[in-house]
């Protein structure tokens, strides 16, 4: 079935990576929409959750795996390890959203915590042999990452 509308494998998994991509973009414009809601850790740990569900962790080995695969990629325009590149945009989108809402430190390296998040967030969701994190380790994992960049709750 799939080479009636693919010419192999590695062009089916680029254009299910180029549809997940197109989520991330979406969940990007939700997320960024959220700024001022809620807890900053809150909000991220439901996007890292979001970010890394099975699919994506299977498709980021693949990524690695695969060198025809990436080629495909970087013909559509992706660079780096795609679904993260991406993951990190959408992190990065929405802490300059609560940094300009003042939730963060004006001095917030976004720079820096963006692919922490992410990279962090990958190596807890990265073992497929057991089930994803639990939120409890999530959620430690981004508190510990954006401690220095909170601003504390007025009283």
């Amino acid at each position: 079935m799939l080479h009636r509308h693919f010419t192999d494998f590695d062009a089916f998994l680029a254009e299910l990576i180029l549809d997940r991509v197109r989520g991330i973009e979406d969940r990007t414009t939700t997320l960024r929409a959220a700024a001022g809601t809620g807890s900053v850790v809150d909000n991220l740990v439901d996007a890292l959750q979001d970010l890394f569900g099975p699919v994506t962790v299977a498709i980021v080995a693949l990524i690695t795996f695969r060198d025809g695969l990436r080629a495909r990629l970087r013909e559509a325009g992706l660079t780096g390890i795609p679904l993260a590149m991406q993951g990190t945009a959408m992190i990065a989108a929405y802490l300059t959203a609560e940094r300009k809402l003042r939730r963060l430190a004006g001095d917030a390296d976004i720079d820096t915590l963006a692919p922490t998040l992410v990279g962090a967030g990958h190596l807890l969701f990265a073992d497929r042999t057991i089930a994803p994190p639990q939120t409890a380790a999530v959620r430690k994992m981004v508190t510990t990452v954006i401690a220095g960049a909170l601003r504390p709750l007025p009283s």
